[in-house]
Order: structure tokens, then sequence, then C-alpha cells
């Protein structure tokens, strides 16, 4: 789903909603069983046949409060690196990509601030900001919400605070929400804007979501410390890029 906001991107510069959703479900039905998240299963093959619905189908979902999943949030990142120097813009396009699927203000939140934390990252790579200030700027720039008073939590911790306390106060996935997932993310990635690898371990020692959460946490530090910061034999072993993606890039 990241690359095919990426793939939006690339060919409009903006979010173009119902395009999205066609791809995001059209994505789908090439390949269903990725771990998508149970209520996405009725609802991407429906915006595959009827993209032009994407306002009215997602708050069907969950007795029409529509989702806050993580899931807006786990493939928001590159939105946010390519809209870092226009923070404005950068909000009203990650409501945007989040709404397709994730309607619930709590869904958006979390969406908004994953993409502010990747901008952020991408425009201070060269000198990354502490983790206290980035926390902040991230919480001033997502909305009232759960997500923004974990991500306040967050920044006040004291600097040798644990994984283990961060995730028993912030949460680790485990309940699939955006509010107990990009608090626990922000905070470890504000903690090492500068290694990819130490990031991703310290991920994943706090379990719970694992592929969501370094998803976000990945997305995040990638941007900042940059393809040269990832081991070689991550590099090596992971999946390929698919076709449809490589065949969408524009120098092709």
């Amino acid at each position: 789903m990241a690359l095919a906001i990426t793939e939006i991107l690339e060919e409009f510069g903006e979010i173009q909603p119902e395009r999205l959703a066609e791809n995001f479900g059209r994505r789908f039905l090439a390949d269903p069983h990725r771990g998508y998240g149970a209520a996405m299963h009725p609802l991407l093959p429906e915006l595959a046949q009827n993209p032009k619905h994407w306002k009215h189908l997602a708050p069907q979902l969950f007795n029409g409060k529509g989702s806050f999943g993580n899931g807006a949030a786990m493939r928001v990142a590159p939105l946010g690196a390519f809209f870092a120097d226009d923070p404005e813009t950068l909000v009203k396009q990650a409501e945007l990509s989040a709404l397709i699927t994730h309607s619930h203000s709590e869904g958006v939140a979390g969406a908004i601030a994953v993409a502010v934390g990747a901008g952020l990252a991408w425009k201070n790579k060269s000198s990354p900001m502490d983790a206290r200030q980035f926390l902040e700027v991230i919480s001033q720039g997502t909305p009232e919400s759960e997500v923004r008073d974990g991500i306040t939590q967050a920044r006040d911790f004291a600097d040798d605070t644990t994984v283990e306390k961060a995730v028993a106060i912030l949460g680790n996935g485990a309940r699939v929400s955006a509010q107990d997932t990009v608090p626990f993310c922000l905070w470890v990635a504000a903690h090492h804007l500068g290694n990819y690898e130490d990031a991703l371990w310290t991920t994943v020692s706090g379990l719970g979501d694992r592929d969501t959460t370094c998803a976000i946490v990945g997305g995040i530090v990638a941007v900042s410390a940059g393809v040269e910061s990832i081991p070689k034999a991550w590099l090596e072993s992971r999946e390929p890029l698919p076709l449809w993606f490589l065949d969408s890039r524009p120098e092709n």
C-alpha cells in the first residue's frame, strides 16, 4: 500500500483519492494474503470495483464509526517525505490518504503523525533533531486525539526509559489501533534517527504488531539515516519490488 501511494504521487504529484482507492483494491485482489486487517477484506475489493464510492465505503466500517486501525499510519511515510517542504499540504495529503480506508479520527491522526515524522526526518537528515524536539513538533502537527496524547507522553519520557516501560505506557500495536501503535513507533524513531539497524532491533524488541511497528519506524528512519544505514545482508534478503511498481516508475 505504501508502494501504491508512491505510485500515485509520482504520477500526479498529489493524492488522487479515487485513483488511489482503485489501486488499493486492485493490489489487494492480485495478492490478498499479505496480512491485511480483517475489515479490509470486504472493503478493498469493493474499492476496486467502485472507487468513486470511496467517501461512503470506509465510514461504514465498524458500525458506522470507521476504522482507527494502524494501517493508514503503516503506509504513509513516503508521503511525508514527498511533502516535507510543505507541512500544511503534508497534513492535508496524509489525511486524504488515510480516509480511503481509515475514516475514524484516530486512524487519520495516526497517519498524519507518521507523515509529519517522516517529513521532519527528511528535512533534518543532515542534522537530526533531538528526540524531545522531534516529538514536540510532531505533537503540534497532529490533530487532537489519543494518538497526540500518546506522543506528548512519549516526548516527556526520561532519556533512560526502557522499551518495556515505553510499551507498558504507550502500547506496541497489540491492539492493532493507531492509538496503541503510533506513539511507540515515534518514540523509537526519535531516538534512532541516525541508525536504521538499531531502530528496527529496538522496535522489534517491543513485540506486539511487529510488522506494522517496524514498517512505521523503518519508513521514518530510512529517510533520515539513508540507504547506507541499512545492513547489506538485509538489503540482499528483502522482497523484490513488484513488477507493476517498477514498470510505473517515471524513468520507465
